[in-house]
């Protein structure tokens, strides 16, 4: 249970509904105690593996110049340090 000002009390969980590899769906429900109003929302997240976002970058004119962990997920979580391998301008919608 959340306490927010101005809206009083949340109470929010999360619940797995599917896993099918590299896709994982999942519920959020948010439980309002002011008034019993309750939102849900549903999420698919993709889990793509080391060597195809790498491809990606590349196929896309990066150039990945290292991949660290993620500093709170050692071991679970990639960041991609990459650049545009030319100084052509960047397409719409890719910076």
């Amino acid at each position: 249970m959340t306490d927010i000002p101005g809206v009083g009390h949340v109470e929010t969980w999360a619940e797995l509904a599917d896993v099918s590899l590299p896709l994982v769906s999942f519920r959020g429900t948010h439980v309002f105690a002011a008034d019993g109003d309750v939102l849900t929302s549903e999420s698919t997240l993709r889990f793509r593996e080391r060597t195809e976002i790498e491809r990606d970058l590349h196929e896309h004119g990066f150039v990945v110049e290292d991949v660290r962990d993620a500093p709170d997920r050692p071991g679970r979580e990639f960041v991609f340090v990459a650049r545009r391998a030319t100084a052509e301008p960047v397409p719409p919608g890719m910076s």
